[in-house]
């Protein structure tokens, strides 16, 4: 096997390294095939796909369907056995998504867990060859993953630390604390997104490194200029008055604040609120004419629905989920380079200067209120995320990765990918 010498950044010199892995292979923490494509996990293996192969193993559950969910839970079965009839797919090149047969959150009891091991550890170390990976950099945002590390013969070990996974709606706190205890002693780095959770579990791993999310600043700030320029916007949005305010992104009940949200847009009949997302919310949740709820979008499309809006919120309820949380929507409302307005988590301490913080639905709605009257100073609030780009985040963890030891990577067939 030949190396391929590479130079990077650490400490502000250039160093020659080495790699010991030929690619990556990637427990996400959602399915390609049916989330939204901005996720942190999805746009760091797009950088890395441009360095080596990357093997992107759709989610495999932290909590199993429920039939109690009535048709919540028809839809989760539905979409997954979808996923999963995909097989493996090269959906860019160097870049390979593949949806494994397996049990959510890792099989229950000794002999489940032992035959969802097993089971899971052959399909992706056959799918792993595939792709041209033998001795891969295992990347984790989805615990569950922890099960199988011995079986793939992981050369350097990254676990994604980016939420509190224990406070999953629906999931086993223990199990998935004892995944986290596995992944924290095991991996080479623990990355961070959010301020918040890296102070307080970084003494915890052997390294741990925080970098937060990043955005695609110049299709978004593109996508804010068309809108002001050109008047460019969506087929469905266009027929929709104004003023106009926007939510993209999932509308869940681990996140989302239905409550506050309804009683801002009742307060604010003369404004037409936009929903952009899945929503996992009871039906008839938000019965009022003046909300939207347009569904999910493709990633590609969602600068453009953000950039037909006057305001765009983020109404998180104040879970410890959101404590811990770094939404991506944040940098991408700010490249759009409208003004911004959500209730208070720890991670939007660093942008006060450019969101409007509200604590309630009557602080929300004075504040929705204010920023309609005065629009955001879009030059100021673009240069401040402009140098947050996710190939900037990417090179951060790659350059840390350089640090941590020899690396080699190999350049045997670094893109092949047999025909699915």
């Amino acid at each position: 096997m030949s190396n391929v010498h590479n130079m990077n950044l650490v400490a502000g010199q250039e160093v020659s390294t080495e790699q010991p892995f030929d690619g990556v292979i990637c427990f996400g923490g959602v399915d390609w095939w049916y989330h939204n494509r901005g996720h942190y996990d999805l746009q760091m293996m797009r950088e890395f796909s441009a360095r080596v192969p990357v093997l992107y193993i759709n989610s495999i559950g932290m909590r199993p369907p429920k039939m109690g969910e009535g048709a919540m839970f028809l839809k989760r079965v539905a979409r997954k056995l979808k996923s999963l009839r995909q097989g493996l797919v090269r959906v860019r090149p160097n870049f390979a998504v593949y949806s494994p047969a397996t049990l959510p959150g890792g099989g229950s009891g000794v002999l489940g867990s032992w035959i969802a091991k097993t089971a899971l550890s052959i399909q992706i170390r056959i799918a792993a060859r595939r792709c041209g990976i033998r001795n891969p950099l295992v990347w984790v945002a989805c615990p569950p993953g922890a099960t199988v590390l011995d079986q793939l013969n992981a050369a350097r070990i990254i676990y994604q630390r980016t939420d509190r996974f224990e406070d999953f709606k629906g999931v086993d706190p223990e199990k998935i604390k004892s995944f986290d205890r596995i992944l924290k002693q095991r991996s080479d780095i623990v990355l961070f997104c959010s301020r918040e959770l890296y102070n307080a579990e970084k003494a915890d791993n052997r390294q741990s490194l925080f970098v937060d999310h990043g955005v695609d600043f110049d299709v978004f700030e593109r996508a804010g200029k068309d809108a002001d320029d050109h008047g460019r916007e969506p087929e469905d949005i266009s027929k929709i008055g104004r003023p106009r305010v926007g939510f993209i992104g999932g509308i869940d009940i681990h996140t989302f604040d239905p409550d506050l949200f309804v009683k801002t847009a009742r307060a604010l009949p003369e404004v037409q609120f936009i929903m952009i997302g899945a929503c996992s919310l009871k039906e008839g949740w938000c019965p009022l004419d003046n909300v939207h709820l347009l569904g999910q979008r493709l990633y590609e499309q969602i600068a453009s629905y953000m950039a037909a809006c006057d305001v765009l919120i983020m109404p998180w309820n104040q879970s410890d989920w959101i404590k811990a949380c770094n939404p991506v929507k944040m940098k991408e409302y700010l490249a759009i380079g409208r003004p911004v307005v959500s209730t208070y988590f720890p991670e939007v301490d660093y942008f006060r200067d450019h969101i409007s913080v509200a604590t309630g639905a009557e602080e929300f709605t004075a504040a929705i209120r204010k920023s309609l009257a005065n629009p955001a100073n879009v030059q100021r609030q673009r240069e401040r995320v402009r140098d947050h780009t996710w190939a900037a985040k990417a090179d951060e963890v790659w350059n840390r990765l350089a640090a941590t030891g020899e690396l080699e990577i190999s350049e045997e067939n670094p893109q092949k990918l047999s025909a699915n």
